[in-house]
C-alpha cells in the first residue's frame, strides 16, 4: 500500500515574518528611490533613507548591507518597470494598439515613479557605472528583439518604415521627459504640479504623434483618469512596487 504523505500545514509565524519582510523592503526601496533622486548616489545617506522609510537605521542595514547594494536593488527595481512596459510589442499584437499602450505605460509610470525615472537618468549622466554591463546586455537584446518585432510589422506592411532602434530612442526621451524635466512642464503649462489629466493628455499628444508619424490609425486611449488600463501602475499609487526582475549587477559578488 502506497502511503500518502500528509502535506505540512504553513507555519502562520514564518508566513507573518515574511511578510513583514516584504513590507520592510518595500518601504525602504521607496524611501532610497526618492533620496536617491533628490541626492545623486553620493550626496545620499542610510541615515536619511532609514528616516523616510520610518525604520531604524540598523534595519535598513540588515536587508541592504550597504548603501552600494541599496542602489543597486533601486536600479533593479527600475529597470524592472522598462522591461514590463514592452510587454505590450509582440508580433500577433496590433502596431497602433502596442505602440499607445507603450506610450500609456511610460507615461503612467512618470506619473506614478517620478523619482525612478530621475535615478535612471543621473545614472546614465554619471556614465552608467553600475548598470553598463546591463544596458549593453539584456536591455540591448530585449530592444533587439522589439526592433525584430517592428522590422516584422514593417516587412508585412503594417506600418510605415522606420529604423526602429531610433524610434525607442525618441520614445523614451519623449515619454521620460515627463518625470525628468516635470518643473519645467509644469512651468511652461502654468501649474505647480502636473496632475493625472496633464499625463493623460501628455500620452495621448505623444501617441498621436507617433502613430501618424507610423502611417497608423490612432488607437481607443486607455489612459483616463480611474480608468486606467489593466497594464498601467495604479492611478495615484507608487506605494506598490514593480514585480521584481533581478538584473544582474557587472559588480556581482562584490562586498
Amino acid at each position: 500500500m502506497v502511503k500518502i504523505k500528509k502535506r505540512r500545514s504553513a507555519n502562520p509565524a514564518a508566513a507573518a515574518k515574511r511578510a513583514i519582510r516584504r513590507g520592510n523592503e518595500a518601504r525602504i526601496l521607496e524611501a532610497a528611490e526618492a533620496v536617491f533622486a533628490t541626492r545623486g548616489f553620493s550626496g545620499a545617506t542610510t541615515a536619511e533613507i532609514a528616516k523616510r522609510a520610518g525604520v531604524p537605521k540598523a534595519n535598513l542595514h540588515y536587508y541592504f548591507r550597504t548603501k552600494r547594494a541599496l542602489y543597486r536593488a533601486v536600479l533593479d527595481d527600475i529597470l524592472s518597470l522598462w522591461l514590463d512596459a514592452t510587454a505590450s510589442i509582440a508580433p500577433e499584437a496590433d502596431p497602433a494598439t502596442a505602440f499607445k499602450h507603450y506610450v500609456e505605460a511610460k507615461v503612467a509610470y512618470s506619473r506614478t515613479r517620478p523619482f525612478a525615472s530621475k535615478v535612471f537618468a543621473n545614472e546614465l549622466l554619471h556614465g552608467a557605472p553600475e548598470i553598463k554591463g546591463f544596458l549593453g546586455g539584456a536591455m540591448k537584446r530585449l530592444v533587439d528583439d522589439k526592433a525584430k518585432v517592428i522590422e516584422g510589422w514593417i516587412a508585412e506592411g503594417r506600418m510605415a518604415p522606420i529604423d526602429p532602434y531610433h524610434l525607442f530612442f525618441m520614445l523614451w526621451a519623449a515619454t521620460q521627459t515627463y518625470a525628468d524635466f516635470d518643473c519645467q512642464v509644469a512651468a511652461v503649462l502654468g501649474k505647480k504640479k502636473l496632475g493625472a489629466a496633464d499625463h493623460a493628455r501628455a500620452a495621448d499628444a505623444v501617441s498621436a504623434l507617433v502613430l501618424r508619424g507610423l502611417g497608423l490609425n490612432e488607437a481607443p486611449s486607455s489612459m483616463r483618469e480611474n480608468h486606467p488600463h489593466p497594464s498601467l501602475p495604479p492611478q495615484g499609487g507608487g506605494s506598490k512596487r514593480a514585480r521584481r526582475h533581478r538584473v544582474p549587477s557587472p559588480h556581482e559578488g562584490e562586498g
